[in-house]
């Protein structure tokens, strides 16, 4: 931990800062952050690594500073915080139940810090629905979890473009004939939801430049 990156260092702090109101212990807690930093560092992690982490991070700062309605001001963002970090922690792109193995990583390594159990359960169940992508209205701790998830569609288009990329660098082992109509018909999943993003600081500014970005990769995979 002694040459740990700069980059490295600000997840430390932000790590950090989602355990401390659980109070659990800093060298089990310590230890925790060096395992998900090697599952997240996996070379086969073209986007669903610590780049991903950290702006996922980042957009529920975001979303927690706006504070536009009460239930952001009361809401519990260390549970929100904490499913940030263990969402992924399972990715392999030939699976379908990395949420599912990511849920119950994090639910045996929280109750190893001996987080009280009703913040473990929640914890599982916001994992759990990454899967989806789905939230009810009064989930607002999931919704903002989900927004903060697909944050990079609303990026800017380069942004994008190497968020695309990333995507299929994961998926190499899928010829184009058959990774184009599956990832065309994903996009058009998404873009016949009624909002891309749950929250409203979210969706008020990026859902327009994520559909852009959604209908120019569609209108590329298929031509």
């Amino acid at each position: 931990m002694q040459h740990l990156t700069g980059s490295i260092h600000a997840l430390k702090s932000q790590w950090d800062r989602a355990m401390k109101p659980f109070q659990v212990n800093p060298h089990l807690s310590q230890n925790l952050f060096i395992e998900l930093v090697a599952a997240y560092s996996n070379p086969k992690r073209f986007y669903h690594n610590l780049n991903h982490v950290k702006q996922v991070l980042t957009t529920i700062e975001e979303i927690r500073e706006h504070r536009l309605t009460p239930q952001l001001t009361t809401l519990d963002f260390s549970i929100i915080r904490v499913a940030a970090w263990f969402h992924d922690i399972f990715y392999d792109p030939k699976s379908d139940d990395n949420e599912e193995k990511s849920a119950n990583y994090a639910e045996l390594a929280l109750n190893q810090l001996k987080l009280p159990i009703a913040p473990i359960r929640r914890i599982k169940t916001l994992i759990l629905q990454t899967k989806t992508h789905q939230a009810s209205a009064n989930e607002l701790d999931c919704q903002i979890l989900l927004d903060a998830d697909l944050a990079i569609l609303g990026t800017a288009e380069l942004d994008y473009y190497s968020y695309a990329y990333a995507i299929r660098q994961e998926y190499s082992w899928i010829p184009d004939q058959i990774y184009r109509p599956k990832r065309k018909q994903i996009l058009q999943n998404f873009c016949q939801r009624e909002r891309l993003y749950l929250t409203n600081p979210m969706f008020n500014q990026f859902e327009e430049r994520a559909r852009q970005n959604l209908q120019v990769e569609i209108s590329l995979l298929s031509s």
